[in-house]
């Protein structure tokens, strides 16, 4: 009956090894952590950001023509289906991981 015992503890070990292995392999790696509407969000920062960094030193009326329409559209996304949808916390965090590695040949 002694021996019994920790054959038992063995086995209750090794299966939630297995377990815990397979959740890990069944995991999704890409996942961001963050809701459609949040990855939305983010692409519209990124892009915003990219037209800025391209003119760092001008005003938006400065801006080519085409430049100018598509931040003020930008903007207009950005107020619209982020600020006035998400808490103030998730905005926050998407304006500060704005990629800002990209090179202004894109």
């Amino acid at each position: 009956m002694t021996s019994i015992l920790p054959l038992a503890i063995g086995i209750a070990i090794a299966t939630a090894l297995m377990a815990s292995v397979a959740t890990h392999f069944l995991t999704p790696l890409n996942d961001s952590g963050l809701s459609p509407q949040e990855q939305n969000c983010q692409e519209i920062a990124n892009e915003g950001y990219a037209i800025h960094a391209i003119y760092p030193d001008s005003h938006p009326d400065e801006l080519p023509n085409d430049d100018f329409q598509r931040l003020m559209y930008l903007d207009q996304l950005w107020i619209t289906e982020c600020v006035n949808v998400l808490p103030a916390e998730s905005v926050f965090s998407i304006a500060n991981n704005v990629e800002r590695d990209f090179s202004h040949g894109e």
